[in-house]
C-alpha cells in the first residue's frame, strides 16, 4: 500500500474505534477543564486570567481553536481527537517501516491506535494526545531528513510539544544532547548548525506563547502558571517508589533483552533516537513523581516501534505459525467501542438522542426545571458549566480537584490560604443554590480527609437532594 492509503486506513480504523465516544460527554476531568479554558480563550481571555489549570497554554489553544471554528461541539472536539491519534499512528508506522516490513509496520500503527484510544479515559482528547501527535512526527523528521528546514520544523514541533506537556522538556533536551553528540563525534550528515536550528525552533515556540502576556503586561502570569506552579506541584504530589517502579522495570528488562539478544541494532540512528526519547520520557516521570494511566501515551509510540522490531525479528527467525484465533482476539480488543455503540443505540431508542452522560442530562434537567444556572457548583461533571454557559464559582474550582491543591493558590492570586478556606468561601460566601455531586461517592480524593468531612457535614445540614439524574445527585440549598 502507498503511504497515503496507509494513512487513510489507519485514520478510518481510529474513527471506527473512537466514533461512539463522540456522544459521551464525560470521560476525564482534565478534558472537561481543557474545554472550559478553551472556551474562555475563545471568549477573549488568555489562559490563567479568568480560569486556571496546571497545563501549558497550547493545550488550551488547541481547544480554543476548535471552539472558535465549530462552536460548542463535542463532535468537533472528539473528531479532532481522531485526527491526533491517526497522525500519531501514521508517523509511528513511517518510523517503523524504515527498519521492518510494511505489513509489520502497519501492525505497529494499529497497536498504537489501540493503546491511544482504549482503556479508561483515553477515548477523550487528552493533552497527551496533542503532544504526542507533535512529538512523533518530529522524531520522524529527525530520523529521515537532514536539511536545515526540516530540522527547524522538527524544532517547532518539539517546542509546541513542550508547550502542551511541560514534562516533555526532558525527552526533547535528551534528544538535543544526542544530536549534539552525533554532530561532533559520529559520521552523520548533522552539523552543529543543524542542532542550533533545531534549538531555535524549540525556543521560538516557547517565546511565542509568552508574547500575548508580554503585550498585556502579564508576563508574570505566564511565568507563575507555566513554570513555577508545575515545579511546586511535582514537589508536593509524588507517588511512592513502588507505584512508579513497574513501568521502569518492564522497559529496562525489554531493552536489556533486546540488547543481549541483538534483536535491536543499537547502532542504528532510528533506534538510538527512539531509545533516547524513551529514556527522556521515563526520566520526566521520575522527576514528576507520578504516573497516571494517560501519561503512558507519551511513551507508547516509541516503545511500540521497538517492540515491533523485536517481535518481527523473532518471527523472521523462527517463522512460527500464527494461530487463526489470533485474528479473532485482535478483533475483540476494541470491546469498549462495541459496548459504547450499543449504549449510544440504547440511548437513542430511549431518549431520542445519541448524546449520553451526566454532562448532558444534568444541565438539561436543570434547564427543564428552572433551577439556578448561575449560582451553581459542579463538584463532578463540571463540563456542565460549559453546557449551561456559565463559569465555575472560583478560579480554584475550574478543575474540582484544584480546590484541594492549596500549594498552587499563590500562583494565581487566590486570597484563600488552604483548601478548607476555599470550600468555606464557596459554600458560606457564594452560597450556591445548586450543587452537583456523584451519587454515593466522596466529593474529594480519599486523602483529603478534612475537606471531605467538612463538605459532607455542610451539605447534610444546608442542602437536600432533589433528584438523581443517572449517577449524579442534584442538591438544592434549603
Amino acid at each position: 500500500m502507498k503511504n497515503t492509503t496507509v494513512f487513510i486506513v489507519l485514520s478510518m480504523l481510529t474513527f471506527f474505534i473512537r466514533f461512539p465516544f463522540f456522544f459521551r460527554d464525560y470521560i476525564d476531568r482534565d478534558e472537561s477543564t481543557f474545554i472550559l479554558l478553551g472556551q474562555s480563550w475563545a471568549n477573549g481571555f488568555l489562559p490563567y486570567t479568568q480560569l486556571w489549570d496546571l497545563k501549558p497554554p497550547l493545550t488550551f489553544a488547541f481547544f480554543a481553536s476548535i471552539i472558535s471554528i465549530f462552536g460548542k461541539s463535542f463532535i468537533a472536539i472528539r473528531f479532532a481527537g481522531v485526527l491526533l491519534v491517526g497522525i500519531t499512528a501514521y508517523f509511528t508506522y513511517r518510523i517503523a517501516v524504515s527498519i521492518i516490513s510494511k505489513n509489520a509496520s502497519i501492525a505497529v500503527g494499529i497497536c498504537c491506535i489501540f493503546l491511544l484510544s482504549l482503556f479508561g479515559s483515553l477515548q477523550g482528547v487528552m493533552s497527551e494526545h496533542i503532544c504526542i501527535a507533535l512529538f512523533v512526527p518530529a522524531i520522524y523528521l529527525l530520523q529521515t531528513k537532514n536539511s536545515l528546514g526540516y530540522f527547524l520544523l522538527a524544532g517547532l514541533l518539539m517546542g509546541a510539544t513542550v508547550m502542551v506537556k511541560l514534562n516533555m522538556a526532558f525527552p526533547i533536551l535528551f534528544m538535543g544532547m544526542f544530536l549534539t553528540y552525533a554532530s561532533i563525534f559520529k559520521k552523520e550528515n548533522i552539523s552543529l548548525l543543524h542542532v542550533t536550528v533545531f534549538a531555535v525552533g524549540v525556543i521560538a515556540v516557547i517565546i511565542a506563547t509568552i508574547i500575548p502576556y508580554y503585550l498585556t503586561d502579564q508576563t508574570y502570569i505566564w511565568w507563575n502558571s507555566v513554570v513555577l506552579a508545575p515545579l511546586e506541584y511535582t514537589g508536593a504530589r509524588r507517588y511512592s517508589i513502588f507505584k512508579l517502579a513497574p513501568i521502569f522495570v518492564i522497559t529496562a528488562l525489554f531493552l536489556v533483552y533486546a540488547y543481549k539478544s541483538k534483536r535491536l541494532d543499537f547502532k542504528n540512528k532510528t533506534v538510538q533516537l527512539l531509545v533516547t526519547a524513551i529514556i527522556g520520557v521515563l526520566f520526566s516521570f521520575a522527576k514528576g513523581g507520578r504516573i497516571n494511566g494517560h501519561y503512558l501515551i507519551q511513551l507508547h509510540p516509541m516503545l511500540l516501534i521497538l517492540v515491533g522490531i523485536v517481535i518481527y525479528s523473532i518471527i523472521q527467525q523462527y517463522k512460527p505459525k500464527l494461530p487463526m484465533y489470533l485474528a479473532f482476539i485482535v478483533v475483540l480488543i476494541p470491546a469498549e467501542s462495541y459496548l459504547e455503540y450499543i449504549d449510544v443505540a440504547k440511548n437513542m431508542y430511549k431518549k431520542g438522542t445519541f448524546f449520553n452522560g451526566e454532562g448532558f442530562t444534568v444541565p438539561q434537567y436543570i434547564l427543564d426545571h428552572g433551577l439556578d444556572t448561575k449560582n451553581i457548583v459542579f463538584f463532578e461533571y463540571h463540563i456542565g458549566y460549559w453546557n449551561l454557559d456559565t463559569l465555575p464559582p472560583t478560579t480554584a474550582s475550574t478543575h474540582p480537584s484544584n480546590i484541594c491543591r492549596d500549594e498552587l493558590f499563590t500562583f494565581y492570586g487566590n486570597p484563600r490560604k488552604n483548601s478548607v478556606e476555599e470550600i468555606k468561601y464557596i459554600m458560606h460566601e457564594l452560597r450556591p443554590q445548586t450543587v452537583v455531586i456523584r451519587k454515593g461517592k466522596r466529593i474529594f480524593d480519599k486523602k483529603e480527609i478534612n475537606e471531605n468531612e467538612y463538605i459532607d457535614a455542610y451539605l447534610a445540614k444546608y442542602y437536600k437532594v432533589i433528584t438523581t439524574v443517572d449517577n449524579a445527585d442534584i442538591l438544592q440549598r434549603l
